[in-house]
């Protein structure tokens, strides 16, 4: 059967992205996944270090392999991710069962990694690279390897970030920022849409930082809003998104494109992480609450049918009764689709942690973020409903989690739309949904007709698919 790994991977999207790079390294590697840990050779646990409860799963899972690794003493185990950047040699030091650590930066460097692991020889790997090439430099798709959801892909436009914001560890953890070279870019994105993805994702910390110039950076790079133009013309794409971007850098050549450039879907993830000007200014996010505000009018003028949705932090220390109720009122405004929330939790070595600002208490946090989901559960809901009795365009996904035979999809909007049909449809094609419900969760419908498959097939519909 060969080699065989267990990867377990938790984060954001370009953590899930890395963790595709991963495997497609262990494809060419000559490992193939597997599912049961007790029949892997290798086991790699990729990690995120936004949150505290992230590391402690780390190292709960490393706790659980030891007598696996003290039965079987040819198993290697390898660690991955911004929780293996940031502690580093220290992992080793406290985990014997540990054989090598690897940040985000070094995926090239798993072959060697690996070989010194079976030499019995442990290893980390946790420098930084400003080249743009070498940072970027991986094997093209293994072709035995499966995309994740046929007709969908992720591209890696830039990586890192220079804002610093005070509670946030991705500057120490991803580095500083570097954008991809826009022809190496485009030649994958070519590829990817003669393979039959139809939508692409672009990926970055600061994603529509991209091609901003600062020493360092890669000479000659365009904008981000050209960088999605010039996506937007290779043939068979049609469905473009990006995330996450900052407030920072949504000018006005940005927000053209969501009048101007159809393929750009009707959708932006937006983080505000609070309504409150004064707490945003404690945690250095360079806007303000009008500013975020004059963007969303902007935007939504260029796409009326805009769906946003956001991150935000509760209890920030300092954070006032007032404060968190202008969060909400500010949710009230901008009519938020979804939104991702979170408590504050202290990251090692952010400024925010150094500085003497009040806690809030833990109680009063969660009581807080229990009310800010609330009142999100409810602008959801009706976002969703009124949806009810319109026609979508869908990019099947695959089997839905309601089970009972339904299948899902995503809208244009990005809302997973449950629906019934007939026979099943193959993930990757793409449909037209009548939405005929809604939940807090998702858009509820039934097929129409079945759009294209793969991009190859011509429509015998005049919908787009955005």
């Amino acid at each position: 059967m060969g080699a065989r790994f267990h990867l377990r991977s938790f984060g954001c999207q370009m953590n899930q992205h890395d963790a595709e790079r991963i495997t497609n390294v262990l494809y060419h590697e000559g490992y193939r996944p597997t599912d049961e840990l007790e029949a892997a050779d290798l086991v790699l646990i990729h990690t995120c270090s936004i949150r505290e409860k992230a590391e402690q799963k780390l190292y709960s899972e490393l706790g659980a392999l030891w007598p696996r690794k003290a039965e079987h003493g040819d198993l290697m185990i390898g660690v991955g991710g911004c929780v293996a950047q940031q502690e580093g040699d220290r992992l080793l030091e406290r985990f014997p069962q540990l054989d090598f650590v690897f940040g985000p930066q070094n995926i090239v460097h798993l072959p060697a990694m690996i070989g010194a692991a079976r030499a019995r020889e442990r290893s980390l790997r946790v420098d930084y690279s400003e080249d743009a090439q070498e940072r970027f430099e991986l094997p093209e798709r293994h072709p035995e390897y499966p995309p994740a959801t046929p007709g969908r892909a992720f591209v890696t436009v830039m990586e890192g970030c220079d804002l610093f914001c005070t509670y946030c560890v991705v500057p120490q953890t991803r580095g500083r920022e570097v954008s991809r070279p826009s022809a190496d870019l485009l030649k994958e994105v070519r590829a990817l849409a003669e393979s039959g993805v139809l939508e692409v994702t672009l990926l970055g910390q600061t994603v529509n930082a991209y091609g901003r110039s600062r020493p360092g950076m890669t000479k000659g790079e365009i904008a981000f809003s050209e960088l999605i133009r010039r996506i937007a013309k290779i043939d068979g794409i049609e469905r473009i998104r990006f995330t996450s971007p900052h407030p920072l850098f949504m000018g006005e050549d940005l927000i053209r494109c969501y009048a101007e450039v159809p393929e750009l879907c009707p959708h932006i993830h937006l983080p505000v992480q609070s309504g409150s000007s004064r707490v945003l200014e404690a945690m250095r996010r360079r806007y303000d609450r009008a500013r975020y505000l004059g963007i969303v009018e902007q935007l939504r003028q260029a796409r009326p049918q805009l769906s946003i949705t956001t991150d935000i932090i509760v209890g920030f220390p300092g954070e006032t009764r007032e404060d968190f109720e202008q969060t909400l009122s500010l949710m009230e405004e901008v009519a938020f689709t979804d939104s991702f929330s979170f408590k504050y939790s202290p990251r090692p070595g952010t400024p925010a942690t150094r500085r003497a600002l009040v806690p809030i208490a833990p109680e009063e946090a969660q009581t807080r973020l229990e009310e800010l989901q609330t009142l999100q559960r409810r602008l959801t809901l009706a976002a969703h409903r009124r949806r009810v009795g319109t026609r979508v365009p869908v990019l099947v996904e695959g089997q839905s989690r309601r089970g009972g035979g339904q299948q899902c999809g995503r809208c244009p909007q990005n809302r997973v739309v449950n629906f019934t049909c007939s026979e099943p449809v193959p993930a990757g094609r793409a449909l037209e949904i009548y939405v005929s419900g809604a939940t807090p969760h998702s858009l509820l419908g039934e097929v129409v007709a079945v759009a294209r498959s793969g991009g190859s097939e011509k429509t015998p519909l005049e919908l787009p698919l955005v």
